[in-house]
């Protein structure tokens, strides 16, 4: 399996300020998604729509400090394998893993120099 980017979040202070901009900056489509500070990000026309992204609120954050920039999700087969090579590899588990409904299971970690990244395994039956 290749290990690549497959989702990116964008941690907003005002949901809809940042909804505006980056629809009018790269006409990106919104959805809402669980709690109304949590919008789904969508390319493309309403037949053809990619999910790429989120935009949600900082109070999302498993971290204290403030998240500037994208956090990234990389896709693997396993998060339990992959959490034993975080820590084996000087990573540090900030969010153990939990279920994205219907979608999958993700953990998010610091690797050695301090980001914030994720990793999902992919499962339409986690609940």
């Amino acid at each position: 399996m290749k290990h690549k980017l497959s989702h990116f979040a964008l941690h907003v202070d005002d949901i809809d300020r940042a909804q505006r901009f980056y629809g009018a900056l790269f006409n990106w489509n919104f959805q809402s998604y669980g709690p109304e500070d949590f919008k789904q990000i969508t390319t493309g026309e309403s037949d053809d729509q990619e999910l790429i992204g989120a935009l949600q609120s900082r109070r999302y954050s498993p971290v204290s400090e403030k998240i500037l920039g994208m956090e990234g999700t990389i896709v693997v087969e396993d998060v339990d394998v992959f959490v034993e090579k975080i820590e084996n590899n000087g990573g540090v588990i900030v969010m153990e893993k939990a279920a994205i409904p219907s979608v999958g299971w993700i953990v998010k970690f610091k690797d050695t120099e301090g980001n914030l990244v994720c990793i999902m395994s992919i499962d339409p039956l986690a609940k």
